[in-house]
């Protein structure tokens, strides 16, 4: 069989082909996915400031953790890079849904960010409260996200920082 005849029987086929777009997928199953995005951060938010009250409020800091403090910043170091590539790949596909995942990925980032900056303060000053504050304001960050991604603006999760700069 010659390369063109075995080309016209594979699409002869009866299974399906798919190709991995957003043409694929109806508008509607995108803005869906997106919003339950958006519900994702309003429930991280409620979790980490719940928790962060509660810590406040029993005055219990994290514990001095030499692991914690290298996984955190290995984290830190590891996380942005899989953003950007998943930053990326949403431009590519023109998928709404693939750049919300991509500012949740940059949420933990940021939550990364203020776990470590308590365990620092925590193990060099004996700030306790350090991590729950700075996990306040990591959720208060989710709720920008959280009503950004239910309206469906997703552009990019790095402009949230430019945008704190400009405010």
């Amino acid at each position: 069989m010659t390369p063109g005849a075995r080309a016209r029987a594979a699409t002869r086929s009866p299974r399906p082909c798919y190709r991995i777009t957003t043409s694929a997928l109806p508008e509607t199953s995108s803005k869906h996915t997106v919003r339950a995005i958006g519900l994702a951060f309003f429930a991280l938010a409620a979790y980490v400031s719940i928790d962060a009250i509660l810590s406040l409020i029993s005055q219990e800091g994290p514990e001095h953790s030499p692991l914690g403090i290298g996984i955190t910043a290995l984290s830190l170091l590891v996380m942005p890079l899989l953003a950007s590539f998943e930053i990326r790949t949403g431009r590519e596909l023109g998928s709404k849904s693939v750049l919300a995942d991509a500012r949740q990925l940059m949420l933990c980032v940021y939550l990364s960010g203020a776990v470590f900056i308590g365990l620092i303060l925590n193990s060099l000053f004996g700030w306790w409260w350090a991590d729950s504050v700075a996990a306040l304001i990591v959720a208060a960050l989710a709720i920008r996200e959280g009503i950004e991604a239910w309206r469906g603006d997703v552009e990019s999760p790095f402009e949230v920082l430019t945008e704190m700069k400009d405010e």
